[in-house]
This record gives C-alpha cells, sequence and structure tokens, in this order.
C-alpha cells in the first residue's frame, strides 16, 4: 500500500510539472518560432500522459487475483510501460517529419534570451523529476516508474541538446532542424529501450545465474546429497514472481518423505527469495 502511494505520488508530481513546462517551453517555441523547442514542449507534454498512463495502470495492477486472473493483475503494470513507451515512438516519429520538412523549407530561427532561460529551466527540473521517479522505482520496484523517469531523463537531455545548439547557431543557420532530427532519435532510442525490456519481461526471462547457483546450493544443504536441480522456469508476474524447477530423487524414497523434503526447499526459497516455489520430482534408481 506504501509503495503504491508513492508510485501515486510520483504521478501525480510528474504531470502537474510537465504540464507546466510544457506551457513555459511551447510558449517560447512559439516566440521563437523553433521546432526544436515545440518538439521538445509536446515531448514534455507526452510526459503527463505517460505519468497517467502511469497511475491507472499501478492502480489496476494491485487488483488481487481472482478465479479468472489467479496470478493476479500484476502484468497491467508492463502493459502501462508499453503504452509509454509506444506514446514516446509516436512523439519521435512526429518531430522527425517535421524537422525534415522544416529544413527542406529552409526555416530559419532566431533564438533568444527566452529560449535560453526556459531551456536551462527545463534541463534542472526534468532532472530533478528523473531522480525523484529512479529514487520512487528502486524503493517500490515498479518497471513503469522507471520508464516515466526515462522519459524524464529524455526531456532533460533533449533541452541539453537544443541550449548547445542555441550557442551554435551563428556557426549554423539550420542548427534547430538539426536539433529535432537529433531530439527525435533520442525519444525513439528510449521508447526502443523501454518497448524492449517490457516484452522481454511479458515473454519471460531465464532465472539469473546467482538465483540458479543458490537453488543448486540450498536444495544440497537440505537434501544432503546433490539431487540435480535443473530445467528452471521464472514467471514474472510483478507483484510475485514464481519459480518452477525439476529435481533429481531415489525411487525408494517414500512418497512422504519425498514431498517433504520438497516443501522444505520450496519453503526456504520463498522465505529467502519471495518467490513461490514449484518443484518436480523425478525418480532416478540407486
Amino acid at each position: 500500500m506504501k509503495n503504491r502511494a508513492l508510485v501515486f505520488k510520483e504521478g501525480i508530481v510528474s504531470i502537474v510539472g510537465n504540464v507546466l513546462l510544457f506551457i513555459i517551453k511551447f510558449y517560447a517555441g512559439i516566440q521563437t518560432g523553433s521546432i526544436a523547442i515545440i518538439a521538445d514542449s509536446w515531448h514534455t507534454l507526452s510526459d503527463s500522459f505517460s505519468s497517467l498512463v502511469l497511475i491507472i495502470g499501478t492502480k489496476f495492477s494491485q487488483k488481487p487475483a481472482d478465479e479468472k486472473h489467479p496470478y493476479g493483475h500484476g502484468r497491467y503494470e508492463l502493459i502501462s510501460t508499453l503504452i509509454i513507451g509506444f506514446l514516446l515512438f509516436l512523439v519521435s516519429i512526429s518531430f522527425f517529419k517535421d524537422s525534415i520538412v522544416n529544413y527542406l523549407n529552409r526555416v530559419e530561427i532566431d533564438f533568444g534570451k527566452l529560449a535560453i532561460i526556459v531551456t536551462i529551466i527545463s534541463i534542472i527540473i526534468k532532472e530533478i523529476m528523473a531522480e525523484y521517479a529512479f529514487w520512487i522505482g528502486k524503493k517500490s520496484g515498479n518497471t513503469a516508474v522507471k520508464a516515466d523517469g526515462w522519459h524524464h531523463r529524455s526531456d532533460a537531455f533533449s533541452s541539453l541538446i537544443i541550449l548547445i545548439g542555441i550557442f551554435l547557431k551563428k556557426y549554423c543557420a539550420f542548427i534547430d532542424e538539426i536539433l529535432g532530427i537529433i531530439i527525435s532519435l533520442i525519444i525513439f532510442y528510449t521508447a526502443f529501450t523501454i518497448i524492449k525490456e517490457t516484452i522481454d519481461k511479458i515473454l519471460g526471462e531465464a532465472p539469473t545465474p546467482d538465483t540458479v547457483d543458490y537453488i543448486k546450493n540450498i536444495s544440497f544443504e537440505i537434501a544432503k546429497e546433490n539431487i540435480s536441480p535443473h530445467n528452471f522456469h521464472i514467471h514474472n508476474y510483478i507483484t510475485h514472481s514464481e519459480l518452477t524447477f525439476h529435481v533429481l530423487l531415489n525411487s525408494k524414497m517414500s512418497l512422504k518423505d519425498a514431498h517433504a523434503l520438497i516443501t522444505k526447499i520450496e519453503n526456504e526459497i520463498k522465505s529467502e527469495k519471495s518467490i513461490e516455489v514449484t518443484i518436480h520430482p523425478e525418480p532416478i534408481e540407486n
């Protein structure tokens, strides 16, 4: 409950901060005619949409398991993360196109002090918001919050590029269009990374080598012999994880003793790793 409250708080802070930044950045973009600054402002506003998705996704992910969803609703969090990634992807495509069109039309921009001030404010605020989101993400373990943090970070980085470009304007007449293209590629890469990592989680990931070593060691300690744990499968449902694997047991062992041994291993792993464990025994002849 506490973690969910933290996630909601981050979402609200993000929405309010991004809407305010959008207003001042969009105003600066209109005043200067800069496609890069306007693109950056919409990138910022898209953060608000992603934060709204984050709040909704987190709310649904906390629903308890039911008859139709026995593994809970934790993967709503992954769905919301995917939506954030696709929003970023659409933003990147839109501003890449606009930058190319402006370049072909030879549109020149006259940056002023307003653009410099607004861009510096944006960099500082967005980096603070990114660090705050990463802190909440680490504390709560929420992948969507981490994605939101990268959204903020990419916005801060794009604003930094604009600031550099403003001071390079006298050396390149079409720096704004070039900056727009660079920013769109940064946003695209961020979207690609978020989508790829989320899809990997949905498809399923192999247990880490450290987890496998832990399982083998704890199984040996409890069984007092090598029962060869193998065929590991782990399923991440966000709110909890489930692990299945096989072990080799003496075919002469009674069902009662085999059950007791397996239950002891399952409980130990669950206690140490907070993972629901199911072990499948395979008989071997001695």
